[in-house]
């Protein structure tokens, strides 16, 4: 009865101690994003064309139809130098606010009354996969 009791101490203790490790691997995929559905970025690119192609371009190069009118011209979505130093969250409340709201240019508008957080979400996940 005593080796009862202690393994079913061992089997209830189990998995709560297991809660308390870290194991490397789980602690890697937990920081890093989630990698964007298809539904997402199809939902995301739809976004962009409707909203942001105009000034930003088909490939978010800031090379849209209506580019040449703005000044200072859209920014270059594709450049891996500002992939590298925007984070998403920093990219939803452009989005969201707009460049005045974020002391860029006043030139961008907030999208926040218009797209709701899932679509911006979305627009996000896109940008993230424009690429030079």
């Amino acid at each position: 009865m005593r080796k009862m009791s202690r393994f079913l101490a061992i089997a209830w203790l189990a998995p709560l101690l297991a809660l308390g490790c870290r194991h490397p691997e789980r602690a890697r995929s937990a920081a890093a994003p989630p990698r964007p559905t298809q539904y997402q970025l199809h939902l995301g690119k739809s976004v962009f064309q409707a909203y942001c192609v105009p000034c930003h371009g088909d490939a978010g190069a800031g090379d849209g139809s209506n580019a040449f009118n703005l000044d200072p011209h859209p920014r270059d979505l594709s450049d891996p130098q500002f992939q590298k130093t925007k984070t998403n969250a920093e990219l939803v409340d452009t989005i969201r606010r707009g460049g005045a709201g974020v002391g860029m240019s006043s030139l961008m508008p907030p999208w926040g009354h218009t797209l709701n957080d899932r679509q911006i979400e979305a627009v996000v996940a896109y940008v993230r996969s424009l690429k030079r």
